[in-house]
């Protein structure tokens, strides 16, 4: 019974605590004036909880399992992850060329670098310095380019600056956004403006972006903390009820476990494309293969040592990565992430799961 507990408190913590980062994001990106696509890239791409199991496994003299773990991951992003959030949310998304094409290029330099046959600790140092030149590149374009903050910063700022206009900060009367379209004002005489259809206004948004920018930053690291905490304990709660009710691991594995590791990127992927925020879901999705392949692995290399790499990793698995990063990219490029997309990608994640249970004898998991 304390496994199912732990389970489901994990899981309730997970999504608080999404919630939350969500809108922190936003305030944190809309206070200190900094691309909420960057923000969202160091916050949600870089994923410590998967880094901490990766240099654990490593050090355990579990090479193949940290080395599986990066490419089963990062496979899980675009095949699961991405591919739930255009079916749950479709969205148009606005990602710069170079932004893709690094997102591409990534796993095919961590494949260059495995066809040797060993990934050492010198492949860890180029691939640390490959994530931070990815980093310096998103900030300078970012910043270069002058994109607004996020797509729908300035209609935030004309909600709050008729806030101001008619009670102030903290009013009791806040105004009205009306659909495209409808005459500006209100029934009961309060001011509007119009507001695109394809928007809702988030309260957690409005409330975010007033906070100062020491306590946006906090309450950001607070909830990525809570994040973390709730993956943990879910996925505590998973193995006790995989020991405690006898299920078959693989079984077991493929189906609940797997839903409950990737709950966390499945979050906070889908949930900011609903919410009018998809800066948020395509960095977490970009953010997180690039530093899997690039830093994580980079890391896991200098703590834990070099990985030996098997064969079925270069004739299989790293080229079926490449492939299912190459179809995202495809999709992402066209401006509007579409249900059938996610489809696609879902659909070709089962092919290699299915491939790699039968032929290769499993799938990478990360568990």
């Amino acid at each position: 019974m304390i496994p199912i507990i732990e389970f489901v408190l994990g899981i309730a913590v997970l999504v608080y605590s999404a919630e939350k980062l969500i809108g922190n994001l936003v305030g944190v990106a809309s206070r200190w004036a900094i691309s909420l696509f960057l923000v969202a890239v160091v916050f949600t791409g870089i994923e410590f909880d998967d880094l901490a199991f990766g240099i654990v496994l490593n050090l355990e003299d579990l090479s193949n399992v940290a080395l599986g773990t990066v490419i089963g991951t990062t496979v899980a992003m675009t095949g699961v992850v991405l591919a739930v959030a255009a079916i749950v949310a479709p969205t148009p998304v606005d990602v710069p060329t170079s932004y893709l094409v690094l997102f591409v290029a990534a796993p095919v330099v961590m494949y260059a670098l495995a066809l040797v046959g060993a990934l050492t600790l010198l492949t860890g140092i180029v691939l640390i310095v490959a994530f931070v030149a990815f980093i310096g590149w998103v900030a300078y374009r970012e910043h270069s380019a002058r994109r607004p903050v996020w797509r729908n910063a300035e209609l935030y700022e004309q909600i709050e600056n008729l806030e101001v206009g008619v009670g102030g900060r903290g009013g009791t009367a806040p105004p009205v956004a009306m659909p495209a379209g409808t005459p500006s004002g209100s029934a009961d005489g309060r001011p509007g403006f119009d507001l695109p259809a394809d928007l809702k206004v988030d309260q957690g948004f409005l409330k975010a972006r007033q906070h100062s920018p020491g306590a946006t930053l906090a309450l950001a690291v607070l909830a990525l903390i809570g994040l973390v905490a709730g993956a943990l304990i879910a996925g505590r709660g998973t193995e006790g009820i995989l020991d405690e009710f006898a299920l078959d691991g693989t079984v077991f594995g493929v189906t609940i476990a797997t839903l409950a590791l990737s709950l966390e990127d499945i979050f906070l992927t889908a949930e900011p494309q609903r919410r009018g925020a998809p800066e948020i879901a395509v960095a977490n999705v970009i953010g997180s293969v690039v530093f899997s392949v690039t830093g994580k692995l980079g890391i896991i290399l200098l703590v834990g040592g070099a990985i030996v790499v098997d064969r079925s990793v270069l004739v299989w698995h790293l080229p079926a990565l490449i492939v299912i990063t190459l179809v995202a990219a495809l999709f992402l490029s066209t401006g509007r992430l579409l249900r059938r997309h996610g489809i696609v990608l879902l659909g070709l994640y089962v092919i290699y799961f299915v491939t790699s249970l039968v032929s290769f004898g499993g799938v990478p998991l990360d568990d």
